[in-house]
This record gives structure tokens, C-alpha cells and sequence, in this order.
């Protein structure tokens, strides 16, 4: 997606990864780690490592700071509806819940991706980092995520 505003994230780490994926290097190209997240769509994204239970979260960074208005999450059908909380990071480190509760983000039927978007008013502080919480007990399965974009000025 182009849009001036917008960017990729540049770096990520989660509370866990498929497969014991979350021992490795923050920055390891390997499949399922958190790093697969960064960057533009590529179709290849991080997967939590538990599919039922208790609760994942995903943190990711950005080179620029900005007056966030916005984050947009490209992730599998099964996350989706997964998403319970979406956080931003100042740059002196405090977390600010944007969004929580019940996703009401429909699976897309057209294919294996969909789209959880959300806008809000622009942030008085600037945001480094995004983080986003899955209650993995909302829909069975691993939950993918494969870029996640942070919005602002």
C-alpha cells in the first residue's frame, strides 16, 4: 500500500514465535520470526507459537517517529478476529492503549489475508513502536501476521 504518511516497520519482537523461532536473533531471517513481520507485504510472516491458549503480543518499531493517526495489520484469516489490543509506544517508552476490546474485522473471503485497520485522532506524542495483543483463544489456529503499517506525521 503507497501512501506518504505511512511506513513499514523496521524491527519487531514477540512473546513468542512458532516453533522456538523467538530464541533466535531479533534480526534472523529465519521463517516465523518476528522479524518476518517488518518490511512491505512479502506473503511470509511472523507465527505465534501458541494456538489456543492465554495471549501473544507482537511490538514493532519504526525509523521515523511520528503523530500517529493510524496502523494497518496485514494478517492471516485466523488473526483477524484474534487482534484484542493495539498499543503505541512514545519514544520515551510508555505504552498508550488506542484500541482494545472484541475485533469487529471480518475475515476477507477473497483470499488468505485480510486487513485490520484502525484510524484515530492524531497522537500528541510521537510513536516509535506499535504493539499488538491476540487472544489466542478466539479462533483455533496460528495466528500470522505478515506486515504491519504505522501512520502519521
Amino acid at each position: 500500500m503507497s501512501d506518504p504518511d505511512a511506513q513499514w516497520a523496521t524491527s519487531a519482537k514477540a512473546s513468542s514465535s512458532f516453533d522456538d523461532a523467538d530464541k533466535l536473533p531479533p534480526d534472523s531471517h529465519e521463517s516465523n520470526t518476528p522479524w518476518q513481520a517488518t518490511g512491505p507485504i512479502n506473503g511470509d510472516g511472523w507465527l505465534n507459537n501458541r494456538q489456543d491458549i492465554g495471549f501473544d503480543t507482537l511490538q514493532l518499531d519504526y525509523a521515523r517517529p511520528v503523530s500517529a493517526t493510524g496502523v494497518r495489520v496485514v494478517l492471516n484469516d485466523k488473526a483477524v478476529e484474534s487482534i484484542t489490543k493495539v498499543e503505541l509506544i512514545g519514544v520515551d517508552g510508555t505504552a498508550h492503549t488506542m484500541w482494545s476490546g472484541v475485533s469487529d474485522t471480518q475475515r476477507d473471503a477473497r483470499g488468505p489475508r485480510s486487513w485490520f485497520v484502525r484510524k484515530f485522532d492524531a497522537t500528541p506524542y510521537p510513536v516509535k513502536s506499535v504493539r499488538l495483543t491476540f487472544a489466542n483463544n478466539v479462533s483455533s489456529g496460528y495466528k500470522e501476521v505478515d506486515a504491519v503499517q504505522l501512520v502519521g506525521k
